[in-house]
This record gives C-alpha cells, structure tokens and sequence, in this order.
C-alpha cells in the first residue's frame, strides 16, 4: 500500500502531485520560519492553549462558507483551517512531542486501519455496515491501548466539551446502539409535547430553577426528534439563525427606508414588516 521514498516514487508522481506536495512543504517552511528566534513576535508567543479560540472561530467560518455553497470562501476558510493544524504540530514539534508527520501518518495508517472494506478482504454491501466496522475496530484499538479500563460508560466514548447540541444527538446515538431509543419518530414527538407542558407547569408555578431544567429537557427531546428525521441538530439551528438574522436585517432596512427607526415602532408594526419580508423570500 505504502511506498518508500525513493526516487521511482518521485518519478511515479504527476506534476499535479508534486505541486501538491511542494505547496504543503511550502507552508511548513513558512511556519517554521515564523516560530524562529528572530521570527514573527506573535507567532512566537502562541501556544496550544491561546490558540484554541483561533481553532474554534476557523472552523466556524468553513462551516459558514459550506452553508453559504460559496466555494471560493471555503477555499480560503480552509487555508485557515490548515493554518491551525500546522501551527499545532509545529509548536508540538517544538516541544518535541510530534510533528506533522506523525500528525499525517496517523491519520493515513487510521483510514486504511478503518477501511478494510477497502485496503483488506471485508465485504460490506452498504454504508450502515461500514459504519458497525469503524465502530468495531475504533472499540478495539481503544482496548488495546488501554484506553477502555479508563471508562465505565458507554457515554464515555462521547466529548462533552463539544457544542450542548452535538452533543445531545451524540449522547442519543450512542444509546440508541443499544437499544435505548424510540421506536418511531411519533414517539419523540409526543415527548416533545410532553416536555413542553412541562415547561409551561413550571411557568405557572414561577418555579425559575425548574423552568431550567424543563427547557433544558425539552430542548433534549427536540434534538432526538431532529435525529431521528436524520438531521444534524446542530446545524439546523445554525440554519434558523442564519434565517431569523437574514429576516431581522431585511426587516431592518425597510424601516430604515421609511424614514423611521425601529425601537419607535410598536410590534404589531414589525410583525407587517416581517411578514412581508417572509413573503418576498418566498418569491
């Protein structure tokens, strides 16, 4: 499967290949360069830890380019994406923890670990038996590292520092593995409703620690109904947002273009604006 670097290798590849190849190596040139004695005083100075907030917003914004189907912002989001992982493997490097060879081969040497399908002789006929072998072989890689004696719930296997709604849908796959789940959508469903009266009993009782948690409960039971009608909870909400803050801006800019601003205005008033932006949307 592998091939040594010898200089058949080189010879094998396309010039599309060794651009590739080179423009990575560019970019890690770069960054080292950057991290030198007599480099970038602000490169110098990061660390793993104050770069987690950069981490966070890049790969927020190539999520907000791939909902956009803009193609040429993903590009660059990417690009910034990339950054952040080359930045960690140098200052690893630094370290002299690992570097993003170990980084790249890693991920390579798990792909084709996870992939027998493909790189061996497993024979699987759709998508769900792909994913029952990832799972197997994930749980066995674990158990031989040790990281299994280290867990003493399924649900240690899900990250609970992940966004509150990947991880609710995540904690409900997990469980439904099991077989800890609805039968059906209906009866997620009715459990929404069920959540939701709940919410409204805690209001009329002005019950503020109890109206809490019954939110919180019903947004839970709301996340395992977007799962079971094979969405991603995460990113639906992400779309509503994207929808209301398109809507509220639209909403905006017809009040401003009849001379009048938008806190004069009563809420009957702005509900016409927005029906009627909802309107246009539509056309």
């Amino acid at each position: 499967m592998e091939k040594k670097l010898t200089d058949d290798f080189w010879l094998e590849l396309s010039e599309k290949e060794k651009n590739q190849l080179y423009q990575f190596y560019r970019l890690l040139k770069i960054m080292a360069r950057l991290r030198e004695p007599d480099g970038c005083p602000w490169d110098r100075k990061q660390t793993h830890a104050s770069l987690k907030p950069y981490l966070l917003e890049e790969t927020y914004e190539v999520l907000e380019q791939l909902e956009k189907e803009n193609l040429e912002g993903l590009k660059e989001e990417l690009g910034d994406l990339l950054l952040q992982v080359v930045f960690h493997a140098q200052i690893a490097d630094e370290e002299g923890n690992f570097s993003i060879k170990e980084v790249i081969s890693g991920i390579s040497d798990k792909l084709i670990r996870r992939h027998p399908h493909i790189f061996g002789s497993i024979k699987v006929e759709n998508a769900d038996q792909v994913l029952v072998n990832w799972n197997r072989i994930k749980a066995q890689e674990k158990k031989e590292a040790g990281v299994d004696d280290q867990q003493t719930s399924l649900l240690d296997q899900v990250n609970p520092h992940q966004p509150a709604l990947m991880e609710a849908q995540e904690l409900q796959a997990k469980a439904a593995e099991v077989g800890f789940d609805w039968d059906n959508i209906q009866g997620a469903l009715f459990k929404v409703r069920e959540e939701l009266e709940e919410v409204n009993n805690a209001l009329k009782r002005d019950d503020k620690t109890a109206v809490q948690e019954e939110i919180g409960d019903l947004l839970f039971a709301v996340v395992n109904v977007a799962r079971l009608a094979g969405c991603h909870s995460e990113l639906v909400l992400r779309q509503a947002n994207h929808k209301f803050r398109r809507r509220f801006q639209a909403l905006e800019k017809k009040v401003a273009e009849k001379g009048k601003k938008i806190e004069d205005l009563s809420l009957e008033i702005l509900d016409r604006f927005w029906d009627e932006v909802k309107i246009q949307e539509r056309k």
